[in-house]
Parts: structure tokens; C-alpha cells; sequence
């Protein structure tokens, strides 16, 4: 890959293990305000009269924003490295969320939502680049695994001690205290974190338009985010608002999900090995649908809520996992960023895209047709991934077009 300094071959175990460490922890902060608006979704409705659609525009507005700078992004870490990209993400993301814990109206609440998808933008590449420079390839699967999880980790902290500190201290505290948190992680991560080499040169202008593999994993990114982002915006509002759940136990299904993710990210990409990883983003697309299936079958069963939660983190939260183990697999020497970013482009444009047409249904109360949409997008992310795996079965040794 090109991507591994010389300093980086002399890191031991140790140093591969404070690594993943700090990558989870970034990746966790990149997407926390999403976990915390869906975790918190019902004391915002209540507190500051955010309909159930405006709540969808925060996600789609968070990872509009994510999408549209993603592939400049991606150029932008390639360019300067991965620690000074990954201070700036968790800086920008404190910045983020204190002002989220700050909003006096949805109106200000979307713009701080805005903010927070620089941080999304910069995360997959940063941490995919570090990964590449720091850690011998044999292990890059779990390390990958482990700090993609770092999501569900994040989603876990909003749905359970955040949660239970909103109910507490009130919900912007808590809010403030992710920010102060992040802050803190800033300050880790530049100081752990071995210098950058100086900043490169700008190189000759690459199409932002992915090809070959990266842009089947882009597509199958698109549809698996339209659906991973309405359940994570709207299962703990189902739960308050459908199945009687209280709002720290409706909360308590966003952690669910997150722990399950985080077993299921490991898990999945300790396995994605080449010649059998093209086939699990297909397989995982198809135990999503099962899940997005038992979500709907809860308004007839209220405890299948519980087990549906724990089926979109294994299969659906960990597809995203293995296509970034993908991504390093088969990126350009020099284009590890720019191909992460693409593939990233791919997924925050589904996370923008699918909780506005879910809210709709959520506004008219209509969850299940809602769970049902959630099972198509799952079913057509499984369709692309099933038939590139084909492709690629009948074109051995092809190489990316990148």
C-alpha cells in the first residue's frame, strides 16, 4: 500500500493497542450527536417542541453535510496526515456538541448539527489512514473492526450513561459533558499520536467519481445507511411512543443496538478475509432484513423490540465494518483517504437521505409501513452487494479501478 512509515514497523503490540484505543474513541465522538439526538429524541420533543420530522431533518442535515464534504476531506488527510486530521475531528465535534447542549429552538439545534458532520467527514479516512502507516497488515482487520465499533461504542454512551445522566442533570448537561469529554480526547490524541510529516504538496486533481469496487461499496453504503440511520433515529421514539416504553428504557434500546454493533463489527471484521469478505457486506445486508422485519412484528410482540435491536446491530451496523476492511484491502497506494472517503460519501449520503421519509410515516404514526421501507433499503443494499460478490467471483485477481 505505501501507506506504513518506518517508525510505524517498530510499534509493538502495546502501541497497536493505545492505537485502537484512541481510533475507537474518534470514531465514537464523529457520530456521537447522532446517537444522543435519537437517544434523547423523546425529552427533545417535549423540551423543545421538535416534531418527529424535524428530528429526521437533524440526521439528514448532520450527514447531508458529511456526504457533500467527505471526498475533499478525504483528499484533505491524505494530504496532512492522520493526527493533525484527528485532533481536529474531536475538536470540532466538542465545538459540535456544545453548542447542540446550547439550542434554544430546533432552528439553532440543525445548524449545530451541521457543524458535526465535518468531524463525520474526516473520521473513515483519518482513522483508516492511521491504521494503514501504524499497524502491521495481518492485523488490520481487528484493528478495523475494533474502531469502526467505536460508533456503537458511541451509541452505547448516548443510550445508557448519557442518558441516565440526562435524567439527572437534564439533557443539555449531558450533552456538555460529550463535549468536554470530546475536548479532552483532542488533547489525547495530539499528544499520543507520533508527528505528521510535513503537509504535501496539493497533487494533480483525481475524479471524485468512484470506480471499480470502491464505487459498488459506495452504493451498497447508500442504501445500508438509509436504513441504519432511521432506526437509529427513531427506535427509542418507537419504543416511547408505540410500546409504552419509559424514556430511559426506550433509550436503553440505542445502547442495545450499540453493544450488539460493537460485538458484531469485531466479530465480522476479524472474518473479512480475502476471497470470503466480498461475500459477508451481502449475507449481513440479509440478516438486516430480518431485523428491520422483527422491528415491524414488535407492534403486535412489544418484546421483539429487544431482539431487533440486537439483530441491526450484528448484521446491519457491522456491514459498514467490513466494507472499510474492504476499502484497505483494495485501495490505490497513496488514495487510502480519498478511497474512505468515497465509500463514507456513499454511506452519510443514506444517512441523510432515509430518516426524512421515515419521519413522515413517524408523524402519521405509521411505524410499521416505516419498518417495512427500512427491510426494502436493507434488501437493496444486499442486491448490490450479492452481485458485485459475483463479479468479482468471475473476474479473479481484478484489480480497482481507482
Amino acid at each position: 500500500m505505501g501507506e506504513r512509515t518506518a517508525s510505524a514497523k517498530a510499534a509493538g503490540p502495546g502501541a497497536d493497542g493505545r492505537l485502537t484505543a484512541l481510533l475507537t474513541s474518534a470514531m465514537a465522538f464523529s457520530m456521537l450527536q447522532l446517537f444522543l439526538l435519537g437517544a434523547l429524541g423523546p425529552r427533545l420533543v417535549r423540551e423543545l417542541d421538535v416534531s418527529a420530522t424535524v428530528l429526521g431533518l437533524t440526521t439528514t442535515i448532520g450527514f447531508g453535510t458529511a456526504a457533500a464534504l467527505s471526498p475533499v476531506g478525504g483528499r484533505v488527510v491524505d494530504r496532512i496526515g492522520p493526527r493533525r486530521s484527528l485532533v481536529v475531528l474531536l475538536l470540532v465535534s466538542a465545538a459540535a456538541l456544545a453548542l447542540i447542549g446550547a439550542a434554544p429552538g430546533p432552528g439553532f439545534l440543525l445548524a449545530a448539527v451541521a457543524l458535526g458532520g465535518l468531524p463525520q467527514a474526516l473520521a473513515n479516512p483519518a482513522t483508516n489512514k492511521a491504521i494503514l502507516a501504524a499497524v502491521p497488515p495481518a492485523r488490520r482487520g481487528p484493528v478495523t473492526g475494533m474502531k469502526q465499533s467505536g460508533v456503537q461504542l458511541g451509541a452505547f454512551a448516548a443510550g445508557l450513561p448519557l442518558a441516565a445522566l440526562a435524567g439527572g442533570i437534564g439533557w443539555r448537561g449531558a450533552v456538555w459533558t460529550a463535549a468536554a469529554t470530546a475536548a479532552i480526547a483532542a488533547l489525547w490524541a495530539h499528544r499520543a499520536l507520533p508527528a505528521d510529516p510535513p503537509a504535501k504538496a496539493a497533487p494533480p486533481r483525481s475524479s471524485l467519481v468512484p470506480r471499480g469496487a470502491i464505487a459498488w461499496l459506495a452504493v451498497f453504503s447508500l442504501f445500508l445507511g438509509c436504513g441504519i440511520a432511521s432506526v437509529n433515529t427513531y427506535v427509542a421514539l418507537f419504543g416511547a411512543q408505540e410500546l409504552d416504553l419509559g424514556p430511559t428504557a426506550a433509550a436503553a434500546l440505542v445502547a442495545v443496538l450499540g453493544v450488539a454493533g460493537i460485538a458484531g463489527r469485531v466479530g465480522w471484521s476479524k472474518a473479512a478475509r480475502p476471497g470470503r469478505a466480498e461475500w459477508l457486506p451481502g449475507w449481513l445486508a440479509a440478516g438486516a432484513v430480518l431485523a428491520a422485519g422483527l422491528l415491524a412484528a414488535a407492534l403486535y410482540v412489544p418484546p421483539l423490540v429487544w431482539v431487533a435491536a440486537v439483530a441491526v446491530g450484528v448484521f446491519a451496523v457491522s456491514g459498514n465494518a467490513v466494507s472499510m476492511v474492504l476499502v484497505m484491502q483494495r485501495a490505490a497506494p497513496g488514495r487510502a483517504g480519498q478511497d474512505s472517503a468515497l465509500v463514507a460519501a456513499g454511506f452519510f449520503a443514506g444517512f441523510a437521505a432515509g430518516p426524512p421519509v421515515f419521519g413522515l410515516l413517524a408523524e402519521a404514526g405509521r411505524y410499521g409501513p416505516g419498518w417495512l421501507l427500512v427491510a426494502a433499503e436493507f434488501a437493496a443494499a444486499g442486491a448490490v452487494a450479492l452481485t458485485w460478490a459475483v463479479r468479482e467471483r468471475r473476474l479473479p485477481g481484478a484489480e480497482v479501478a481507482a
